[in-house]
């Protein structure tokens, strides 16, 4: 796991270097997009600019969201970068639409270009140097796991691609003195906005707290059920407060034979490892307790999981529970999201481990499993 503050010295280092390439990059196109009159230019000028002031915001973010948690903050900051990797894709989407207004203006209102020989200079430039920046970007945004990096990263390859357009419309122009330029860069601007969209969702789900990522909770629940006396391992919720910054629980099974201090033991050891090996903070370990001892119960139990299981959407059941002397019978079941009626299976299984239980007073969760 990369640490706070070598996070943000790649994040910061890598977003000077865009500032600067950007800010090169647009002088340049900006006095050889006036001089040949052509709109593409001033237009990929522009673009540099904003790819600039995206860079800048990936700084402030970044210093924002690595301030020390506070009173009113208790969990930090981190959540920050994912405002600003959303104002980011606000720019790119906003970049694509300006592109896609002056391009269309351009197809109805063709104007004459002169492209020279500085102009196909500095144009196969900027594709080159924007090329190595976005998969540069890119790169150090995945090391480093920040979402405004890559958003950066991919509005520079952007960039290189509607620079390419334009250095083609202009090659064939010289060549065959026709003008495609407004043709060219409306597609290119189209396939930015795409892009801005699909930024914009990506960053909206991190701030909803979306589905946490596969590889990571099974990774975290394979980890914990390698505990020799840790049956079952389910529930695992993880909060997250910024890249790389998780705080969850999770509930275990356990045989009934087990004192406190058994399992405390196991629960501490639980949550010294998985910090350890994935920088995931455990604050709750919740408990299950398996029967073992009662044949009659652990019977019911495999008689209830047949019932479940016979509804093919049912996923999972655990935390099986049943207090003979209070007659009451509770555990919880998961039903694909996908099934088309899961209120339905649930109250068919309700009615069905009633006649397991008669008299018993049954609580059956439907529970989610927001980590597989």
């Amino acid at each position: 796991m990369t640490s706070h503050n070598n996070r943000e010295k790649i994040v910061v280092r890598t977003s000077v270097l865009s500032i600067l390439a950007n800010f090169l990059l647009a002088g340049f196109k900006a006095a050889v997009g006036l001089a040949s009159n052509s709109i593409a230019i001033i237009s990929d000028a522009i673009n540099n600019t904003t790819d600039a002031l995206s860079s800048l915001i990936t700084i402030i973010g970044t210093k924002l969201a690595n301030k020390a948690p506070d009173k009113k903050h208790p969990y930090g900051y981190g959540r920050v970068e994912y405002l600003t990797s959303l104002i980011i894709s606000m720019i790119v989407l906003y970049a694509g639409l300006a592109a896609l207004i002056e391009s269309v203006k351009k197809i109805f209102m063709p104007e004459e270009v002169d492209y020279g020989p500085a102009a196909i200079i500095v144009v196969a430039a900027g594709v080159a140097v924007k090329c190595i920046l976005g998969m540069y970007v890119k790169k150090k945004g995945r090391d480093s796991h920040s979402d405004s990096l890559v958003a950066s990263g991919a509005d520079a390859f952007n960039d290189a691609i509607l620079s390419a357009s334009v250095l083609v419309s202009a090659i064939v122009y010289l060549i065959f003195r026709i003008d495609v330029e407004a043709y060219v860069s409306t597609v290119l601007a189209l396939f930015i906005i795409k892009t801005g969209v699909d930024l914009i969702k990506k960053s909206i789900n991190n701030i909803l707290e979306t589905r946490l990522e596969s590889k990571l909770s099974q990774s975290i629940k394979r980890e914990i059920a390698k505990e020799p006396d840790v049956e079952g391992v389910f529930d695992l919720v993880l909060n997250n407060y910024g890249p790389d910054q998780y705080l969850g629980s999770v509930h275990i099974e356990v045989p009934d034979t087990m004192t406190v201090a058994e399992i405390d033991k196991i629960s501490r050891r639980i949550t010294k490892d998985i910090m350890k090996k994935y920088g995931v903070l455990l604050h709750t370990i919740g408990v299950y307790s398996i029967n073992t001892k009662d044949k009659n119960i652990i019977k019911l139990r495999k008689d209830l999981e047949k019932i479940v299981f016979s509804h093919k959407d049912v996923l999972q059941m655990h935390g099986f529970y049943y207090d003979e002397q209070e007659k009451n019978v509770s555990f919880d079941i998961i039903i694909d999201f996908e099934s088309k009626d899961r209120e339905q299976i649930y109250k068919e299984i309700y009615s069905e481990a009633q006649e397991l239980f008669p008299g018993c007073n049954l609580a059956i969760t439907l529970d989610v499993d927001a980590s597989d």
